[in-house]
């Protein structure tokens, strides 16, 4: 291989969503309103929770921390995105490719610990309300939250740090509207098992073990519901459960389709339109999931 042919190599062309020129102006628009509320919804939260002493309680601690996430998962999205729809080249370097994949592993890792805290913490809310205080401290908290936040940094340190072994000596093109490092697998020129099989053990690691949480907190906070008596209390209960139940499927099923099923890495093609739901549309839902149907936080509002 020449140095010609390496020169190239640290520069991509994002595909996106060109293959609809037609509908260019209106996904155009479409994406930015998704971006604009989603960072109004989330930024807006975060603040409010800090200001209103009434919502320093773990569930909201953990509700802030999950909308700092969800805006830098925007961020670290959208805008490059929405550039490419009028940008001639769109053209991304090796780096911005990997501060993109960075920031974007950071907030699904830290979202998926913050999710299934958030699930214990109403597990222990709702089974065992007396001793809630005791086994939801504020320590166990700030562990909790710092706990993520490590995990979350820790882990596209990881895939970055094994991707500098891999060579790109193939086509440019890179058939997503992001920079993923799944479809820069497909581009290396040198055999890319070894970050495949990190790609597998590591989020089906953090996938696993936080689906196991929410699901055993879900089914004991289910189990206590039918187990009330009062039949409005029972229906408010279920349908505060199904709308979270509902978003946390949502956002971990798609993460498991992209990263941890079978030959994930020959079939990107497919992981555009699910990517989409725990980029833009989870980020979007969650904060009127977790907190606009809340009347303490609309009541702080």
């Amino acid at each position: 291989m020449t140095e010609d042919n390496y020169s190239l190599t640290t520069e991509f062309i994002l595909i996106g969503f060109t293959d609809h020129p037609k509908l260019k102006t209106i996904l155009f628009v479409v994406f930015l309103t998704i971006y604009l509320v989603t960072m109004v919804g989330n930024l807006g939260l975060v603040p409010l929770i800090l200001m209103e002493r009434r919502l320093h309680t773990p569930m909201y601690i953990f509700l802030g921390n999950l909308a700092l996430m969800d805006s830098c998962c925007a961020c670290a999205i959208t805008p490059k995105m929405l550039e490419n729809f009028f940008s001639k080249d769109r053209m991304i370097s090796l780096y911005e490719c990997m501060a993109q994949f960075y920031f974007l592993c950071l907030a699904e890792t830290a979202d998926c610990f913050l999710l299934a805290a958030m699930a214990y913490d109403r597990y222990v809310a709702i089974c065992s309300p007396l001793q809630y205080h005791t086994l939801m401290s504020k320590k166990l908290c700030l562990q909790m939250t710092t706990g993520a936040y490590i995990a979350g940094n820790l882990h596209p340190v990881i895939h970055i740090v094994f991707l500098f072994r891999l060579t790109f000596c193939r086509s440019h093109h890179i058939n997503h509207f992001f920079c993923d490092v799944l479809p820069l697998f497909k581009l290396s020129c040198v055999d890319p098992y070894i970050n495949e099989l990190l790609i597998f053990i590591f989020p089906g690691s953090v996938l696993v073990f936080s689906i196991i949480i929410v699901i055993i907190s879900y089914l004991c906070i289910l189990f206590m519901i039918f187990k009330m008596k009062s039949k409005e209390g029972r229906g408010k209960a279920l349908s505060t459960c199904a709308s979270h139940f509902l978003s946390v499927s949502m956002f971990y099923g798609s993460l498991l389709f992209v990263y941890v099923r079978p030959n994930s890495v020959k079939e990107e093609d497919k992981d555009i339109s699910v990517a989409i739901f725990y980029t833009l549309v989870i980020p979007l839902l969650n904060p009127f999931i977790y907190s606009l149907r809340n009347k303490e936080v609309i009541n702080a509002m």
